[in-house]
């Protein structure tokens, strides 16, 4: 892709900066104290809220985008399994949405993409802190993107190592009105 079709194609997530973080940890801190989630029975539980949450798994999971291709989370007790250690689906979800930001920053508007397979390497765990993934887009080309991402703990140790493939396209409904454009714009 050339430097200027990327730059008039490219989209991005507005980035996080300390400022903005430390302002989102004391209203997510304030916020589950003053408004707790009821769960199906009615009880009360706490939830963090990301900065930006894309949906309700990146909320619950308290995933904060620092831009695109870097993507952080703060260790919490809801996010170690039985063992004591970090969950392995938590740095999974993680790998998977900053693989998919960074994929999507690099789209047009028409076109989609999905994850078709993610292999992932667990190295070492963490029980506390903040891990953050960085992922680099290898190579796209018009149905395929290749992914490859990093998840290190805030201490610089490196935790997870992973591959992705995404695909890419256009719907059937996009495609449709660009040729009845084009048809009507030549005629």
């Amino acid at each position: 892709m050339s430097d200027a079709h990327a730059e008039a194609c490219s989209r991005s997530l507005p980035a996080v900066n300390d400022d903005d973080r430390q302002a989102d940890d004391d209203r997510q801190a304030l916020q589950s104290q003053v408004e707790p989630d009821a769960d199906a029975d009615g009880a009360q539980e706490s939830r963090p809220h990301g900065p930006r949450a894309l949906d309700g798994v990146s909320e619950f999971m308290g995933l904060r985008w620092q831009d695109a291709q870097t993507l952080r989370m703060q260790i919490r007790p809801e996010l170690i399994n039985g063992g004591g250690m970090l969950s392995g689906v938590a740095t999974y979800a993680m790998v998977d949405y900053c693989m998919g930001s960074t994929l999507w920053a690099q789209t047009t508007r028409e076109e989609r993409i999905a994850t078709i397979s993610i292999s992932i390497n667990y190295i070492q765990t963490a029980t506390a802190g903040e891990v953050i993934c960085k992922t680099v887009l290898d190579r796209r080309n018009r149905t395929v993107g290749i992914l490859k991402s990093e998840v290190h703990h805030e201490d610089g140790r490196l935790l997870v190592t992973a591959i992705g493939s995404y695909s890419i396209r256009v719907p059937r409904e996009l495609r449709e009105a660009a040729s009845r454009s084009q048809r009507d714009g030549a005629g």
